[in-house]
């Protein structure tokens, strides 16, 4: 492994062709293949870019969707592979990139080390051959792919006909996948899909070979360990193997917020830690019998890392996650949003986001799925959002259907960001016997959905000029609170190093510890919880809030043994102590 962080999936488009940007460098990042529109149109731009044949697939075309994500992961592919070898044949010279690969190494990596040393020769041969050395240690970063297991509608036919459970959406990335040239992941997030996790198996790159490597491998994204185990044995016993545990705080993210039941980060990671090796022996027995079973056979424990994602600011950070939880690897995304050179932020919504301060994040009900969504104010979708309510033509277009699920009103599903669902809805509302009060709650529930599909994408196509005539413009972004705290826009070189701690740019910023910023998240959503029962409380309920409350208290006794171990600066505990018991007596002051 040559860094010891990767850059998570950001959105839809956000992260679409970030490994043209970075693999390179030696640095791992994710592509989203849920929308296959948007992947068909950047196969198109970046093969006409670098002068590679394109012919498109048209969604006329038998298994389209499959065809279009495999064909643009062998472009992303075979672009990063002649980005490399470069690369690779550059002079040593200040300015190419092979320097830049160099220069942008933690200090602790010992092939820093060796090009600081070459360096040092004066002797030419000597420094020829020591450059040649050099060159063969070099590796590229990962291309990555996330596929949301639950965003998996059933598609139709022209005749209203399912076409097939192996042609829903989340199957068929898969497939696109699975049938590409890359040999690299396939992280699995937003909970279990059994039917998508008993596919993986009728592919043979994600069995072993005679040597017990796999030529494509599965990360399992999680915010607690019981989902993560549970998860884990579903694949083992398929005789699939968990190479990553992905482990993401469940507020203290972008995109989607999937919170836990009050498990906190820390304790979460308390947990990997020391259950790991169990864990992982486990699992291997389960794995192991599988593959008999398949007349495959085994004997050496394949490797299984632990990540962490969500909310790192600083290196301090991010070396004490790595070291006292015994991590293999971090993920920064949000502050790569800043990054224009690794991620697709057009620059109207850049210069929003350089000036956001943190009232600007907050999570939302506005994703169709029904899950919070990391939200940002002053967006080109929010505006329009509110323009279309204000001329009496609440929700949008639905053009994608990647998030249809709701069949409240009709046969098959549709999108309750969508304008048919929203009239419905209303409609169906002024038939009620509600108060105005309780009516203006509704219909604001109701209008608070947006279209991801579209806003998510926007970005990517006013940035590369590539945005189709009356194409809908309204940008949507989502990055996770953390972001506010980082004020302008950054150079790659910038953002590495800080993660490495050789520059800060956070100096001088006022925030929270990582997890006293989770924390607070927490309790902000706890309170947010019991105000949403208020009406309709029941025991069951109640029960559940209880023990949400107790899962904070437990993390805040954990907190208070752990954060005397994790600096030895006096001021610095000092300030984490007291926003520590600041959030505790917030807690405290909530009733049930």
């Amino acid at each position: 492994m040559i860094h010891k962080f990767h850059i998570p999936v950001l959105g839809l488009g956000y992260s679409v062709d970030t490994p043209l940007k970075v693999a390179r460098y030696g640095i791992s990042s994710v592509v989203s293949v849920v929308d296959d529109e948007l992947i068909e149109r950047m196969r198109e731009y970046h093969a006409k870019k670098n002068n590679e044949p394109y012919e498109a697939i048209t969604k006329a075309e038998p298994g389209f969707r499959e065809k279009r994500i495999t064909s643009y992961l062998n472009l992303l592919e075979k672009l990063v592979n002649q980005q490399f070898e470069q690369l690779k044949n550059e002079p040593f010279e200040p300015g190419s990139d092979i320097c830049r690969y160099f220069d942008l190494l933690p200090e602790s990596s010992p092939l820093k080390q060796g090009y600081d040393l070459m360096q040092e020769y004066t002797d030419e041969g000597t420094r020829r051959i020591f450059q040649d050395r050099l060159r063969l240690e070099l590796k590229k970063g990962q291309i990555d792919v996330n596929i949301m297991s639950k965003v998996d509608k059933t598609n139709y036919t022209a005749n209203h006909e399912s076409t097939g459970e192996e042609n829903t959406d989340a199957l068929t990335a898969l497939r696109g996948f699975a049938h590409s040239n890359l040999r690299s992941s396939v992280i699995l997030s937003a909970g279990m899909n059994p039917r998508l996790y008993s596919y993986i198996e009728s592919f043979a790159d994600f069995l072993p070979d005679e040597s017990g490597s796999t030529l494509k491998k599965i990360i399992l994204k999680v915010s607690d360990f019981r989902s993560g185990l549970i998860q884990a044995k579903f694949l083992a016993k398929k005789g699939l193997w968990i190479s990553e545990f992905r482990i993401e705080s469940g507020l203290n993210c972008g995109g989607h917020a999937f919170a836990s039941d009050g498990y906190l980060l820390g304790p979460v990671l308390e947990e990997f830690k020391n259950k790991r090796e169990a864990l992982h022996l486990e699992l291997f027995e389960m794995y192991k019998a599988a593959l008999l079973i398949k007349g495959i056979s085994i004997s050496n424990i394949p490797p299984q890392r632990i990540s962490v994602q969500g909310g790192i600011g600083t290196a301090d950070e991010n070396n004490f996650l790595l070291t006292y939880y015994q991590l293999d690897v971090t993920g920064w995304g949000s502050p790569f949003l800043l990054v224009p050179e690794a991620t697709n932020v057009d620059e109207d919504t850049l210069k929003i986001l350089e000036n956001a301060g943190e009232d600007a994040f907050y999570v939302s009900n506005s994703s169709p799925l029904g899950i919070l969504f990391n939200n940002f104010r002053g967006t080109t979708s929010e505006k329009q959002r509110l323009e279309r309510i204000n001329k009496g033509r609440p929700g949008n277009p639905c053009v994608k259907k990647y998030l249809v699920t709701n069949t409240e009103f009709t046969t098959e599903p549709i999108c309750t960001a969508s304008r048919e669902y929203q009239n419905l809805k209303i409609k169906q509302l002024k038939t009620l016997d509600l108060s105005p009060e309780q009516y203006e709650e509704q219909v604001e529930a109701v209008t608070e959905k947006i279209c991801l599909c579209e806003g998510l994408c926007s970005s990517a196509y006013l940035k590369y000029g590539i945005t189709k005539p009356k194409e809908n413009k309204a940008v949507t972004i989502c990055p996770g609170p953390n972001l506010a705290y980082f004020s302008r826009t950054y150079s790659l070189e910038e953002m590495v190093k800080h993660i490495y701690g050789s520059i800060d740019l956070l100096q001088n910023v006022k925030r929270p510890h990582v997890f006293i910023n989770e924390l607070n998240l927490y309790i902000d959503h706890f309170q947010k919880e019991i105000s949403a029962q208020v009406k309709n409380f029941t025991d069951k309920k109640q029960k559940y809030l209880l023990k949400f409350k107790t899962e904070l208290e437990t993390g805040i006794d954990y907190y208070k043994q752990l954060f005397p171990q994790i600096t030895s600066q006096a001021q610095s505990l000092a300030i984490i102590l007291e926003d520590l018991y600041s959030a505790e007596k917030k807690l405290s002051g909530i009733a049930l």
